[in-house]
C-alpha cells in the first residue's frame, strides 16, 4: 500500500503499517516488516499481514513472532551458520523446499503402494499422444498376460520373480519373442512414468530371431510381378520399387514426387528408420514412375483416392491383393515358420540378397539398405553360404580329377612315423 505511514512497534527492528478499513480481530489489520544489518548493509523484508498465518507453525503473524524471527536471522548472520537462513526470503525458500520435498516423498510413497492395475490405468489416461491401435494392443496384452500375475500387487512389491513368471507363461503359450518384448516394454514404461525403478533385468529380455530367411529367385520375382500386374497396377509398381530399390513399404507409401531426382536418377528417402538416405532408380523403375504421370511436388507417388472424402490419401499397408497373389502362386504353401514366409518385406530382403550376391560388397549393401550398423547387413553374407559350399564342391572335383597318363604315387609312412 504505497504512501502508508510506517509505525515502529515495541519490538526493536519490527515495524508495521495499518490497513485503512480492514480489521483483524478488534485491531486494524497490520502489515509487518523487519529491519536489520547484514554485512554492513541494511536489509528490510516484509513479513505479511497479521491476518495471514506463518507457514512454519500455522499461527497468525504478530509483532512478537516477527521479532523472534528477526532475532533468529540476526543470530545466524552473526555466527555465520551456512545451513541457517540469514534472510526471510532464504527462510521462505527453505520452507518451500521442505514442503515440496515432503509432498514429493508422499507422492513417491503413494506410487510405491498403489497396485499395478490402478497405476497403469492412470498411465493410460494421460497417454493422449498414443495411437488408438497402440492403446488397444497394450490393453489386450495387459489383460491377458500381465494383469493375472501382477495386477493386484503394489508397485513396490513387484519383483523380478513376477516378471519371470509373466515371461514363462507367455512362452508356454508359444507367443513370439517380439510379443514378450512388448510386454516387458509396457511394464518398463509404466514404472518409468511412476519414476520408479523397473523390476526388470537385462537377462529377462527374450532374444529376437525374426530375420527373414526367404528371398525370391529372379524367376519367382518375375512371376510375382506379372501376377500383381494382372490384379493391381499400383501394387505392381510398389512391389517393383521394393525389388529394384530396396524400399520398405512405409517408405514407398510416404514417397512424394519432390523426392524423385530425375537428372541424377535418385530417390530421397526421408525420415527413414535409421535416418534419411538416397536410393537409386533402375531404368525399369524410372520408366514405371514416368508412366504414373508425375504430379505436384508434394503429391504422393502412390496415393489413393479416398472413397469417403475424394481426396488423395496415403496407403497404410500393402493391399490384401498381395497376400492373395502369394497364395495363388503357392509361395507359402506348407510353410509354418514366419521367417520363411513370403511377405511384402521379402521383396526388400530379395533386393539386398541379390545385391550382395552380385557385388559381394557388404559395405555397399549396408548403405543401400540404410542400416545404421554393419551387424544387420551381415545376415546377407550368411545367406550366401552356398557359395562356400559350391567352392568346396569345386575343390573336391579338382582333387578327384586325374590328368590323363598321370601316375599317382601313394604316400607311404616310414616305420616309426
Amino acid at each position: 500500500m504505497a504512501g502508508q505511514k510506517w509505525i515502529s512497534s515495541k519490538f526493536k527492528g519490527v515495524r508495521f503499517y495499518q490497513h485503512e478499513t480492514r480489521k483483524h480481530g478488534v485491531k486494524y489489520n497490520r502489515y509487518l516488516a523487519i529491519r536489520y544489518q547484514k554485512d554492513g548493509k541494511r536489509i528490510e523484508e516484509g513479513i505479511g499481514w497479521t491476518s495471514e498465518r506463518d507457514p512454519a507453525d500455522g499461527k497468525y503473524w504478530t509483532e512478537e513472532k516477527a521479532f523472534i524471527l528477526l532475532e533468529r536471522l540476526k543470530g545466524a548472520a552473526r555466527q555465520g551458520i551456512k545451513e541457517a537462513p540469514t534472510r526471510l526470503s532464504e527462510q521462505r525458500q527453505q520452507e518451500a523446499d521442505r514442503r515440496n520435498a515432503e509432498q514429493e516423498a508422499q507422492l513417491f510413497e503413494a506410487r510405491e503402494n498403489i497396485c499395478f492395475d490402478d497405476y497403469i490405468r492412470l498411465y493410460w489416461s494421460g497417454c493422449g499422444s498414443k495411437k488408438t491401435a497402440t492403446l488397444k494392443n497394450e490393453k489386450m496384452l495387459y489383460e491377458r498376460h500381465i494383469k493375472p500375475v501382477i495386477g493386484i500387487i503394489p508397485m513396490k512389491e513387484v519383483n523380478n520373480d513376477h516378471i519371470i513368471e509373466v515371461m514363462h507363461k507367455m512362452k508356454n503359450l508359444d507367443l513370439s519373442a517380439r510379443t514378450r518384448q512388448y510386454a516387458l516394454q509396457l511394464i518398463r514404461q509404466v514404472y518409468r512414468h511412476a519414476e520408479l525403478k523397473p523390476p526388470i533385468k537385462k537377462t529377462d529380455w527374450p532374444k529376437l530371431d525374426n530375420m527373414k530367411q526367404r528371398f525370391l529367385s529372379i524367376e519367382e520375382s518375375d512371376q510375382l510381378l506379372a501376377a500383381l500386374k494382372e490384379r493391381s497396377e499400383t501394387l505392381h509398381d510398389q512391389a517393383l520399387m521394393s525389388l529394384h530399390c530396396g524400399l520398405r513399404y512405409g517408405e514407398i507409401a510416404n514417397l512424394t514426387w519432390n523426392c524423385i531426382n530425375w537428372s541424377s536418377g535418385t530417390i530421397a528417402i526421408l525420415n527413414a528408420k535409421a535416418g534419411s538416405r538416397t536410393a537409386y532408380l533402375t531404368e525399369v523403375t524410372r520408366q514405371m514412375l514416368i508412366n504414373r504421370n508425375p504430379g505436384k511436388p508434394d503429391d504422393l507417388v502412390f496415393g489413393t483416392i479416398s472413397r469417403k472424402t475424394g481426396e488423395i490419401e496415403k496407403p497404410i499397408q500393402a493391399s490384401k491383393i498381395f497376400s492373395d497373389v502369394i497364395d495363388s502362386l503357392k509361395f507359402n504353401e506348407g510353410v509354418t515358420d514366419n521367417k520363411m514366409k513370403v511377405t511384402f518385406h521379402t521383396l526388400r530382403h530379395t533386393y539386398a540378397t541379390h545385391l550382395f550376391e552380385t557385388t559381394n560388397d557388404l559395405y555397399l549393401t549396408q548403405k543401400a539398405l540404410g542400416h545404421s550398423t554393419i551387424t544387420m547387413t551381415q545376415r546377407y553374407a550368411k545367406m550366401t553360404d552356398d557359395r562356400l559350399r559350391r567352392g568346396a564342391q569345386a575343390l573336391e572335383e579338382r582333387f578327384n580329377t586325374k590328368p590323363e597318363g598321370a601316375n599317382v604315387i601313394p604316400f607311404q609312412r616310414k616305420a616309426g612315423e
